[in-house]
């Protein structure tokens, strides 16, 4: 019987973005790699619980969920949640800062200081700057000021991201002009905590990070797994949780990795390109193994 892992997430570091899987396995995923898995016949998708904890009731989960969670878990995970702003305690310093993920696409956002830039990575920003940085309801204060006074929203869809990814401007300093020009407004801006230290804007750009120069556009994306179904073909970009995968002569398919969490994974098929799971497509143009890949 084929050896089955479970993934639990893509995660990003210096070195790069890695599939992480049970019992602390990784995967790396540098450009050019084939990556191949298929979902094992039969099983379900079970939730991955909350907070390092499994779910009690091992609940079976949607397909479709980019969460991979049962409603009491997720509200649970919730519960302690910088993001969902559950937690107003946290003494740890924290980053405002300014992401840009295509034209017209800036949000702006908060992260712990001793993160670095991860959390940029992780949300496929193609180009960032920092503003401040200070106590967490500081931060959380001057996240407020940017929405109110500026407009600038502190979500982007990952559906829009996707959209724009084979079709930014070509260069660095074309990328950073919303960041720049947005980021001089911030500063000037009245209503600035005390205790938030401002920075000066210094934009980091990821194009060469992801792989994006040249990436030809997507012909559509992953809509869920389901079981017995594969996925096979060559790495030629990722992004924040997605990977651009050529997929032989349909051309490249998006895979958001958070629709991988919950299944029993095993090897895919040893040669050629393909997906047999189900597929969204753009209307818009457009020995003992130690891991799956």
């Amino acid at each position: 019987m084929a050896q089955v892992w479970k993934c639990t997430g893509l995660r990003w570091s210096g070195d790069g973005p890695a599939l992480v899987w049970d019992g602390g396995r990784r995967s790396a995923l540098p450009r050019g790699k084939r990556v191949a898995f298929g979902v094992v016949d039969g099983g379900v998708r079970t939730c991955v619980g909350a907070r390092g904890h499994a779910c009690p009731v091992r609940a079976v989960v949607s397909g479709r969920s980019t969460g991979a969670r049962c409603e009491e878990c997720a509200r649970l995970d919730r519960a302690h949640s910088v993001a969902a702003d559950t937690i107003a305690d946290d003494p740890r310093p924290y980053r405002v800062y300014l992401a840009w993920f295509g034209p017209g696409m800036v949000k702006v956002g908060i992260t712990a200081v001793e993160r670095g830039s991860a959390r940029l990575l992780e949300q496929g920003a193609v180009c960032f700057s920092w503003l401040g940085a200070g106590p967490l309801m500081a931060a959380r204060r001057t996240e407020e000021l940017l929405r109110a006074a500026l407009h600038v929203p502190d979500r982007i869809p990952y559906a829009e991201k996707r959209a724009v990814r084979s079709a930014l401007p070509g260069t660095e300093a074309e990328r950073a002009a919303e960041i720049e020009e947005l980021h001089a407004r911030a500063l000037a801006l009245d209503g600035w905590p005390e205790s938030l230290s401002r920075e000066l804007c210094q934009p980091v750009d990821h194009v060469g990070v992801f792989g994006l120069q040249g990436l030809p556009a997507a012909v559509g994306e992953v809509a869920e797994l389901v079981p017995g179904g594969t996925v096979s073909g060559e790495l030629v970009a990722a992004a924040g949780p997605d990977l651009h995968i050529a997929a032989g002569a349909r051309g490249v398919v998006v895979l958001d990795t958070r629709l991988m969490t919950g299944w029993e994974l095993c090897p895919g098929p040893g040669a050629g390109g393909g997906f047999s799971v189900p597929v969204r497509e753009f209307r818009e143009e457009a020995g003992v193994q130690d891991g799956l890949f």
